[in-house]
């Protein structure tokens, strides 16, 4: 049971599924979407490459990983991401932004799903997260870019003049 409920959450909470995206024009493929992440003071960015003829709900969310440490999957899904940018890509390339993060560690994760007659997802590489994906209802593909850790450097504060 707690397999179900790990997925279920992995379903509401870490996949863009719950906008309706239009149908697929033709089959998806592994290779249709790729992610680019980046970094610059406190903003995160996820360049997404839209390669399957149809707009897709895509999310961009960064995830505590304390020490700098890539943490297991499980606490991931179970913690939830509290700082996200998310909406609908259209075929070609778009940039999520992810603005104001507070210094520390994050994991980015990043992930993009179609509706319609042959729902799929596209999820960032994690460890571990293969097992998840497989007791989902669609076809599910990992992106070979995978989830990574970024540090939000502490902001340099002048003395006062």
């Amino acid at each position: 049971m707690r397999v179900i409920t790990r997925a279920a959450f992995l379903a509401a909470a870490a996949i863009p599924l719950s906008v309706a995206a239009p149908a697929l024009a033709s089959a998806a493929d592994a290779d249709d979407v790729s992610f680019t992440y980046a970094v610059a003071g406190s903003t995160v960015t996820n360049t997404i490459t839209n390669n399957s003829e149809t707009p897709l709900t895509c999310s961009t969310s960064l995830g505590l990983a304390p020490g700098g440490v890539l943490p297991p999957v499980e606490v991931i899904l179970s913690g939830g991401q509290s700082f996200y940018d998310q909406g609908v890509v259209a075929p070609g390339t778009t940039t999520q932004v992810v603005t104001d993060v507070p210094a520390g560690s994050y994991v980015v994760l990043a992930s993009c799903g179609s509706d319609g007659s042959s729902p799929s997802m596209w999820v960032s590489a994690y460890p571990d997260i293969e097992g998840y994906l497989s007791l989902l209802p669609y076809t599910s593909y990992v992106v070979q870019q995978a989830s990574s850790v970024v540090t939000i450097p502490a902001p340099v504060l002048s003395p006062p003049a």
